[in-house]
């Protein structure tokens, strides 16, 4: 009989020993699998990272900042008998007698041009607004009205019209246009200030308008 108690025992001491593998390799292929699954995760805030939506803006599209630094525009070629601030910082480009300097979506237009008699609101009204009925896309609400600026007596134009379309967006935006047309001694400069109709730069397009200055 203690043949039979001794392979008895023999037989469950296998038996413990095949359940105790089999317990040891299932908990170290869970471990192995929750391994892999951490080393491919996406980093963190990436995969989400469409769920937040963009922070809303404070000011208006378009507000020029109240800490904005104006520096002088002197040109250097053509009609050079003025000078003008600008943003600084803006971009600039030129062809013929216009110079831009634009930021986002607002800008500033300086052209030059002879002229054999002072602007008045009557020549602005008669000349100029059917010009830019051609020019500006949906143009609307036209006023030319007399204003003083430290130059003197100025035309000022106040109009709406439609921006070029974004070449990314393709968004349009309603531009709000301050046309100031300074003259003197058979010389006109005319300073055209746009932004959004929503935008608030009463502040920033009086700096500019009031800086002009004949030289």
């Amino acid at each position: 009989m203690a043949p039979v108690r001794t392979s008895a025992a023999v037989g469950l001491a296998l038996v413990a020993a095949v359940i105790t593998g089999c317990s040891g390799s299932g908990s170290h292929s869970g471990s192995g699998s929750h391994s892999g699954s951490a080393t491919s995760a996406a980093p963190a805030g990436v995969g989400n990272a469409g769920a937040t939506p963009a922070p809303t803006e404070s000011n208006p599209p378009g507000d020029i900042p109240d800490n904005q630094v104006y520096v002088a525009y002197r040109p250097g070629t053509g009609f050079t008998g003025f000078t003008v601030k600008v943003p600084e910082g803006w971009a600039r480009t030129g062809q013929g007698a216009t110079t831009v300097f634009t930021d986002k979506l607002n800008t500033v237009r300086v052209t030059t041009a002879t002229a054999s008699a002072a602007p008045t609101v009557g020549s602005v009204t008669n000349t100029v607004v059917p010009q830019l009925k051609t020019q500006v896309p949906k143009f609307a609400a036209p006023k030319a009205t007399e204003v003083t600026r430290h130059a003197g007596r100025v035309v000022r134009l106040t109009y709406q019209g439609d921006s070029a379309k974004d070449p990314v967006t393709g968004k349009v935006v309603r531009d709000t246009f301050e046309r100031y047309a300074f003259y003197r001694q058979g010389h006109e400069v005319d300073l055209t200030l746009s932004g959004p109709v929503n935008a608030d730069n009463v502040d920033p397009w009086r700096i500019v308008s009031d800086s002009f200055a004949w030289r």
